[in-house]
């Protein structure tokens, strides 16, 4: 089993022979086996043991048999005690997402703390059998049927490549105890009735119904790789963002972001399966599987429909799905009592300067779309620079009439989210002067009469 153990970790990148790493201790034969092969394999280790106070004495017997078994060995041994069912109570989550989240959490501290490597665990072949499983009987995508991964991040597996019966039959030749946890003879959760009885009876059927089933895994697994190249070579294509460009994750997918970006329909539709691509990239963004279901439906609908989830908004705008994070804090409004520069957040300041003009016939302004000038005699502070919002009127530089603010930027094709997100700014009177960056009100134009100009500047 050492041999198989020591050429899966070469083949799959796992462990570094210079590197500390902790291994999760619990007392099972799992997490003992792990411990002493690593040991056996040269590398340098430190067991971790948490304690949920779940199961009594047997608690606390798990926890001395581990001390016992680090100090026999000569391996560092550390401990953590939680409180679990009073942390389940308090984030309202169930005592097995409770531990695990106490667990991985503790996990993470101690190895930054120790300069660790990365985490093992002793996931078994088994037990990513029974999580194939598992998700086929919950529903499951492709990925859900991969198995358990070698690698996730900082956590590896290095017994993936054994079934439990090798790591027991380690343990008997080696002469080294281990302890059961008795919640895992009984059938009252879904691994347990997996393991207890539906395996046994699948291996009726086919005693090497294990790597059968793990055959099948790999061989989707490579149909996964296919599938995210041609995720990745879709999404470079269709994904663009609204304004700074946000990073992307090592396989093309968008991580998540802090600003708009939007989906080109043309090519959700020519990928192979839209709901798919579309799923690939909403999913992580809260939205739900049947809202993604109706946004594949939705591709030659009408523009305007709107989808949100917790965190972030979608919306159908012409050829592109336009998706925006929710904002966390109300929209801030700038008072401006006078020239001069002033921030209206992180990434927008305004400058204010006025100068005499000399009477002209054809007075002079700004062609920069982040520059109005400005009759400044007819203005009166102070200013506002607020969002637009419903019933804002204007006359728009060279007509007659006023007309909505919204209809203005309907006008311009500009979508939901530019709308909501258009900046006007406002004298003392209420009366609207810009809609920033776009147009000016007619009434406040230059003049020949002018003599002097307000210069307002938008600066990012």
């Amino acid at each position: 089993m050492l041999n198989k153990i020591k050429r899966f970790i070469v083949s799959e990148h796992l462990l570094r022979a210079d590197a500390l790493y902790l291994v999760a201790l619990s007392g099972g034969a799992d997490s003992v086996a792990l411990l002493l092969c690593l040991k056996e394999l040269g590398y340098r280790v430190e067991a971790v043991h948490c304690n949920f106070h779940l199961r009594g004495e047997e608690s606390q017997r798990d926890e001395a048999f581990c001390q016992e078994l680090c100090q026999r060995e000569g391996v560092p041994f550390h401990r953590a005690h939680f409180d679990t069912y009073a942390y389940s109570e308090l984030h309202k989550v169930s005592i097995e997402m409770a531990a695990r989240e106490l667990r991985y959490t503790y996990f993470y501290q101690l190895k930054e703390a120790l300069g660790a490597d990365g985490i093992c665990v002793g996931h078994h072949k088994e037990d990513s059998v029974e999580t194939i499983l598992i998700n086929l009987v919950r529903g499951t995508g492709l990925n859900g049927l991969l198995g358990i991964r070698p690698r996730k991040n900082d956590i590896t597996r290095p017994l993936l490549c054994v079934t439990r019966q090798e790591i027991e039959d380690y343990l008997r030749q080696h002469s080294v105890s281990f302890v059961t946890d008795s919640t895992n003879l009984v059938d009252d959760v879904v691994r347990n009735k997996l393991r207890l009885n539906i395996l046994p009876q699948l291996a009726e059927i086919n005693p090497s119904v294990i790597d059968a089933v793990l055959t099948t895994a790999n061989h989707l697994s490579a149909v996964d790789a296919i599938v995210q190249e041609a995720l990745k070579g879709a999404l470079e294509k269709a994904v663009s963002f609204i304004g700074p460009m946000s990073k992307k994750n090592q396989m093309g997918l968008i991580s998540p972001i802090s600003q708009p970006f939007k989906l080109d329909l043309s090519v959700v539709r020519s990928f192979a399966s839209p709901s798919y691509l579309l799923f690939h990239v909403l999913k992580p963004l809260g939205f739900t599987s049947s809202q993604i279901t109706e946004m594949a439906s939705h591709l030659d609908g009408q523009t305007g429909q709107l989808w949100t989830s917790s965190t972030y908004e979608l919306t159908h705008d012409r050829d592109f799905f336009l998706v925006s994070p929710v904002e966390a804090e109300e929209p801030r409004m700038l008072l401006i009592p006078e020239t001069g520069r002033y921030v209206y957040d992180d990434s927008l300041a305004v400058r204010l300067t006025e100068r005499s003009l000399s009477p002209s016939l054809t007075p002079s302004f700004s062609k920069d779309c982040n520059v109005a000038d400005l009759d400044a005699a007819s203005i009166r502070f102070p200013l506002t620079l607020r969002r637009a919002e419903e019933g804002d009127r204007f006359v728009p530089l060279g007509m007659r009439g006023s007309q909505l603010v919204s209809d203005f930027l309907t006008n311009l094709k500009r979508n939901r989210f530019e709308k909501r997100s258009q900046l006007v700014l406002l004298d003392a009177t209420g009366t609207l002067l810009w809609v920033a960056g776009l147009r000016i009100n007619d009434h406040f134009k230059l003049t020949s009469r002018t003599t002097s100009c307000l210069r307002i500047e938008l600066l990012s």
